[in-house]
């Protein structure tokens, strides 16, 4: 081993140490769950949940509104992801949630926030989420928000548009959200809590019309005119179908929420499901109700002094992670912690039909989800990582092991696109043009194949013993070499963002067999290089999903560092200087319990819009990292 890194034993002991970390991290029955940390808006939208529908916990409130002042930046506002710049719409509902908790608007951070609102153009510029929120207590006005008739319950599968063209997030967003708009609730709020001070001119003499872009011919504005169409109709037209469709949206979230785990698993759809149920008389003590509110709390972190609350949670995700972080790095895979991780596993494997079954309907269940219990839809992620898992585990049952891979294995191939990539959640969910409806201002309306997931299907294969003649293999190749970046790498869908790609690409390609002298694979070489910092690591900025220039741009941090090598490793490239200097820097900001932290954000929701921070991918990353490099050793 290079003396520019360190001697066997300091590495052996490093693993070690994180391995025991992990370890001891392991719930008792064979799991791992960190905390999936989001930007504000889920603890400001929690919070206003609760005056909507009246369960206002004083002093929890008061602990939340401490963890949002904490996140307040200097100019104002809130981002959406730590060091990010100020976001309109996050810093609305923050100042929103912190009014109705009884911050006073005279405030020096309330101030700071009002000033910034309204520079960026208050509630008229803000995104359609945040208007609906505001609509639901008469601070904007419906007629503002973009339509979305209830009668898409009922539109044919073979229509253009219909609710299973869009994403299994979007979806479960979207049918309650269709309810509300329908039914248009509103509760008035006291005198003196209203939102008229964020308007930059008169709520009354606003402009609440979709803007059109510069060029007359495009899909935005001809999406913007079929939506004043439809607001027309909506006004003055007959609408024959209209209690059928309310009937069908609340059939179909009946059957979805009759499972545990919280309808889609996030929280989004289940406080929209809550709303939407009460519209529709359900009373609050219905089970259906409760048992959103129940999953919704199950989300929240709270400490003493503070309250926050996660988008969903990822138990699967971090279970399959940790298994084969732990079993790269040399944990005997017989070790008791991960056959109790492998019992976890198969258990939470999905073996009823979901959503995804309308594109697939030939195709037997067996994916895996990443929540606890989110039956409806499971994916093609989790469902890869834990069969790499199971498939380096010794499980105790080695027949039950070898059925619930069998079963993974042919809902993952069902689930190619026939674009020849893999998407999360549903198969060629890819009419892109969608994305340019207005109630779309997010951009992430589908569940296209992607580089990442279409890298991790090949490791698993590749894991299984297919090679790239393997025609399900060979078209996922030639998927990847059409989406390779000029400059060399592959965007990251799910992960911060060219590291995170390049990463899963390599590790794919690696696995299957492909030719690692080819020059896609020399050129995301070159660019991983060119890329590391000075000091050792990698980072890249969430940033780069706005400018394509700061791709692997970005402050070092551990698992950022660990994909980068992990990539290189994948490719050949074991010794060298910039892989000395990656180890090198793993070794040096390892911590003293073992781990590793990560000081910025790490994971995607939705480009552009939705960040994460898993809080053990820098518990397990740099581990997976630091055994691949001793095992390349000898």
């Amino acid at each position: 081993m290079s003396k520019l890194i360190a001697s066997r034993s300091t590495m052996d002991h490093a693993i070690e140490r994180a391995q025991d970390f992990l370890l001891s991290a392991q719930a008792p029955d064979g799991h791992w769950r960190g905390e999936l940390e989001a930007d504000s808006t889920i603890t400001s939208e929690y919070l206003l949940l609760c005056h909507l529908i009246d369960r206002v916990d004083r002093e929890r409130e008061q602990k939340a509104v401490r963890y949002l002042r904490a996140g307040q930046l200097p100019d104002g506002g809130w981002p959406l992801y730590a060091a990010g710049p100020a976001d309109l719409s996050a810093t609305i509902k923050a100042y929103f949630a912190l009014k109705l908790a009884g911050v006073s608007p005279e405030d020096p951070a309330m101030a700071a926030a009002r000033s910034l609102i309204r520079r960026a153009g208050g509630p008229p510029a803000a995104n359609v989420f945040t208007k609906i929120t505001l609509a639901l207590f008469g601070e904007y006005d419906w007629a503002g928000v973009p339509s979305m008739p209830v009668e898409i319950m009922l539109l044919p599968r073979w229509f253009y548009f219909n609710i299973y063209e869009v994403s299994y997030w979007s979806r479960t967003v979207i049918v309650p959200l269709v309810i509300l708009m329908d039914k248009k609730p509103v509760k008035r709020l006291p005198s003196g809590l209203g939102l008229a001070e964020l308007w930059p001119v008169p709520r009354e003499r606003a402009r609440l019309r979709l803007p059109h872009t510069r060029h007359p011919i495009s899909w935005k504005n001809f999406f913007i005119a079929v939506d004043e169409v439809l607001k027309f109709w909506e006004r003055r037209g007959t609408r024959p179908a209209r209690a059928r469709a309310v009937e069908a949206a609340r059939l179909w979230l009946e059957e979805r929420l009759g499972v545990p785990g919280g309808l889609g698993g996030i929280y989004p759809a289940m406080a929209n499901a809550v709303l939407a149920l009460r519209c529709l008389g359900y009373p609050d003590d219905h089970p259906l109700i409760r048992g959103q509110l129940k999953e919704i709390e199950a989300l929240a972190v709270e400490g003493l002094d503070s309250l926050h609350y996660q988008p969903c949670l990822s138990p699967v995700w971090d279970t399959g992670l940790a298994a084969n972080a732990l079993v790269e790095a040399g944990l005997p895979a017989d070790h008791p912690a991960l056959q109790k991780a492998a019992e976890w596993l198969i258990d939470e494997q999905v073996l009823v039909p979901g959503d995804w079954r309308v594109k697939r309907p030939d195709a037997p269940p067996g994916g895996w989800p990443f929540q606890y219990g989110n039956d409806f839809y499971p994916d093609v992620d989790d469902s890869a990582m834990v069969m790499m898992a199971l498939r380096k585990v010794e499980a105790p049952d080695p027949e039950r092991k070898r059925a619930a891979m069998e079963r993974g294995l042919r809902w993952v191939l069902a689930m190619q696109g026939r674009d020849g990539g893999w998407g999360s959640f549903d198969a060629d969910n890819n009419r892109l043009v969608l994305n340019n409806i207005p109630f779309a201002d997010h951009g992430a309306l589908l569940d296209p194949s992607t580089e990442d997931l279409t890298g991790r299907a090949l490791e698993f294969l590749g894991t299984l013993g297919y090679r790239p003649d393997y025609l399900p293999a060979h078209r996922g190749i030639d998927f990847l070499r059409r989406t390779q970046r000029e400059d060399g790498s592959w965007y990251g869908r799910w992960g911060a963002n060219h590291i995170y790609g390049t990463w899963s690409v390599l590790r794919g390609l690696r696995a299957i067999g492909a030719d690692l002298e080819q020059a896609c694979v020399r050129r995301a070489v070159a660019w991983l290089e060119a890329r590391q910092n000075p000091d050792g690591g990698w980072g890249e900025t969430m940033g780069s999903y706005y400018d394509p220039e700061l791709a692997g741009v970005g402050d070092s941090i551990p698992s950022q560092t660990a994909w980068a090598l992990l990539g290189l490793f994948a490719a050949g490239r074991v010794s060298g200087p910039a892989v000395e200097r990656g180890i090198r820097y793993l070794l040096d900001t390892q911590q003293p319990d073992g781990a590793w932290e990560d000081a910025f954000w790490n994971g995607t929701g939705f480009p552009r819009v939705f960040f994460l921070k898993y809080h053990f991918y820098a518990k397990y990353f740099p581990l997976w990292a630091l055994g691949v490099y001793r095992h390349t050793q000898g």
